[in-house]
């Protein structure tokens, strides 16, 4: 299945004006955060989380917010769906990769080593 070769963007004012609050939000709470450090550290942070909170409710009531969650739901279904190897086959798999990277240097060390006593020491002579 291939994929929509539409561009999506955001259609409706209402919906840009939403995504603006939400950076303003966002913005809002990272500079209370910092503006609100002499109230103290529980200030700043509540500050911070009530503006993350803020800002994703307001995202999740926008087209683009109902279109992400309609994704990560479809995604979770996909992850469910998945066969996950057990213990003993991922140990299998590793094992095999450990080997074949310990087969492989040692080819390309055979190869350098040899390579390196023909060009030099017959080739050119400068081993002798």
């Amino acid at each position: 299945m291939a994929a929509s070769p539409q561009i999506e963007t955001v259609s409706t004012g209402a919906d840009k004006a939403k995504l603006a609050l939400v950076v303003a939000l966002l913005v809002a709470g990272i500079a209370g955060f910092y503006l609100l450090a002499k109230q103290g550290v529980l200030v700043q942070w509540a500050i911070l989380i009530v503006a993350i909170i803020a800002a994703a409710a307001v995202f999740a009531v926008s087209e683009s917010g109902r279109r992400f969650t309609g994704f990560a739901k479809d995604a979770w279904k996909e992850v469910k769906k998945v066969v996950w190897p057990t213990r003993k086959e991922t140990l299998q798999m590793t094992a095999y990769v450990f080997a074949f990277v310990l087969v492989m240097a040692l080819f390309l060390w055979f190869t350098d080593k040899t390579l390196e006593w023909v060009l030099y020491d017959l080739i050119l002579g400068w081993r002798k």
